[in-house]
């Protein structure tokens, strides 16, 4: 009996000197479409941000215009929270609330020309948008460049 006292006691001493030996485990960075872990990777913490769209442009908008965001660095778009709809005046229905590790300069939309009540279809290519202010951001869409449309590329 003895003998199997003094093996446990030595297992338990063995266990914690051989525990500060082996280094942290680290969480491994996952990245996935929509939820990249920007503030893993990077260090910097999340913020939540909130986007007005505002602004006219008879050659975008037409009879409505119709705007998903694009995720990409430093932000994503929370999935309830990424689909605006953009009336001929300038009316903004539906809202647009990323996470981000820091405020950003552009943000990038796919877009498609639609009333407000139409079903989602496919969208016609990107659209890239300059944001001013701040958590609370706004983007004038008469400032957006419209790029490639989707068949463009190959």
């Amino acid at each position: 009996m003895k003998k199997i006292l003094t093996l446990f006691l030595s297992f338990i001493c063995f266990g914690a000197i051989a525990e500060d030996a082996v280094p942290p485990v680290r969480p491994r960075v996952g990245l996935f479409s929509t939820s990249v872990g920007w503030a893993a990777v990077t260090g910097l913490p999340w913020q939540q941000y909130r986007g007005e769209l505002s602004g006219t442009s008879r050659f975008l908008i037409k009879e409505g215009l119709v705007l998903y965001y694009l995720d990409a660095f430093p932000c994503y778009g929370e999935a309830d929270s990424v689909r605006v709809w953009l009336s001929p005046n300038g009316k903004m229905s539906g809202h647009l609330r990323l996470v981000c590790v820091h405020k950003p300069e552009t943000i990038s939309f796919a877009y498609r020309n639609a009333t407000e009540e139409a079903l989602d279809a496919r969208t016609l290519g990107i659209l890239t948008c300059p944001v001013s202010g701040d958590r609370n951001f706004k983007i004038d869409i008469s400032q957006c460049v419209r790029g490639k449309d989707w068949m463009e590329y190959k």
